[in-house]
């Protein structure tokens, strides 16, 4: 394919080999999540619960922070190829790994080389003319969104079969193949002028403290995110205790009932290019509130079901909508609000992992639905005490 160029049109062949692209990137930071009882009994650890989820999502963040900024500065399909490499890498890493220690460098490793998936959505904005930039993005969201519900399903099944190191084996070949695939659609793109380390990440600090509505945004969905990685954290812990009795395969089998919400994924994104993201942040952040009043007062198969639906339905029509916005702000500058957006995001997830790893510890299910309620809540509180009189029109 020919250079690219700002809105210049994007097939839509092109949108769904990125949509698929982003899917089986960040597939790989929640792999670990139906897997954590059975890795934490193989290497003898129970410490795995806790820093295996934590440590990927940390990776994730620092990825975001140090390389997604790059796609400002160096031409995009290279270094989307590069991280898939740099991910199958990291795969093999902690297939091979003996014991925790390994396991945890590997963990951060594979997060931060997942971040190509966020190279890939700022590049479907650039790619996409202005008028139909929320449906891209709700496309591509779309893809990321079912690798990040259905690698559970996957995870869960391979590893109650054949063991949670086959999983990570599987993995290597599936992300040799998404460069590949980056390889041969992505058009070539580099940015208009070359842009140094020192100036590139200082402008984060810049924009930061200069755009209150990405502060806002980012800490908006980093609570809201808490509290999705709350529920996926312990959901296999939860799912093995009484009177549920089950394993990894059916924790595993909730990233399907969760994919029902990835269909409102585009959307949101129509919703917001037409009627403004606002009223869907607010919707979402609503619908989280109440998945987890459903978890607290349902603790039956049938309400984990019905509260799972509700609550991956609100998180990703939120998180769409948030990007709808932030992608409006500077357009020369997508990778790093995407950075910015993304690494808090992923900080609180990883909040989100490690305190809901505690809060079950402490005080079993009950607990975890407070802890994930009350992020959920502060999300809905923050939304709603702010009343924006205007949106970005860049």
């Amino acid at each position: 394919m020919s250079n690219a160029t700002q809105g210049s049109g994007l097939p839509r062949s092109t949108l769904y080999a990125m949509a698929l692209a982003a899917g089986l990137a960040v597939a790989n930071i929640y792999y670990n999540q139906p897997m954590l009882g059975i890795m934490g009994r193989d290497l003898h650890d129970g410490a795995v619960e806790r820093w295996v989820p934590m440590l990927t999502q940390l990776g994730y963040a620092a990825g975001l922070l140090f390389l997604v900024p790059l796609g400002d500065a160096f031409e995009r399909r290279r270094l989307i190829v590069l991280q898939f490499i740099l991910l199958a890498i990291a795969l093999v890493i902690a297939a091979l790994a003996p014991g925790l220690a390994t396991l945890a460098f590997a963990s951060v490793i594979v997060g931060a080389a997942a971040t190509v998936a966020q190279q890939i959505v700022p590049f479907a904005t650039i790619l996409s003319e202005p008028s139909k930039r929320g449906a891209a993005v709700g496309t591509v969201m779309s893809g990321l969104l079912t690798g990040i519900l259905l690698s559970r399903t996957i995870a869960g099944f391979v590893s109650s079969a054949a063991g949670w190191r086959v999983m990570f084996w599987i993995a290597v070949p599936i992300a040799l193949l998404a460069a590949l695939l980056m390889a041969l659609r992505l058009p070539e793109h580099r940015p208009p002028r070359r842009v140094g380390f020192a100036e590139l990440f200082g402008s984060l600090v810049g924009l930061w403290r200069g755009e209150p509505l990405l502060r806002r945004a980012a800490l908006t969905q980093a609570m809201i995110f808490a509290s999705f990685s709350a529920f996926w954290t312990v959901l296999a812990l939860r799912l093995e205790q009484p009177p549920l009795n089950l394993g990894a395969a059916s924790a595993g089998l909730f990233g399907v009932v969760g994919a029902v919400g990835v269909a409102m994924a585009p959307l949101a994104g129509r919703v917001a290019d037409r009627k403004g993201p606002w009223i869907v942040i607010s919707l979402g952040a609503a619908a989280t509130v109440v998945a987890w009043g459903i978890f607290a007062i349902w603790p039956t198969l049938a309400g984990l079901i019905i509260g799972v639906i509700v609550f991956d339905f609100g998180v990703q029509i939120a998180l769409v909508s948030h990007q709808h916005l932030i992608y409006g702000l500077h357009p020369e500058f997508k990778s790093r609000l995407n950075t910015l957006f993304m690494t808090t995001m992923f900080v609180g997830g990883a909040i989100g992992s490690f305190a809901s790893a505690e809060a079950w510890r402490r005080a079993g299910w009950p607990g975890v639905c407070l802890l994930g309620g009350g992020f959920a809540l502060i999300a809905l509180v923050a939304r709603l005490l702010h009343r924006p009189t205007s949106l970005p029109t860049h």
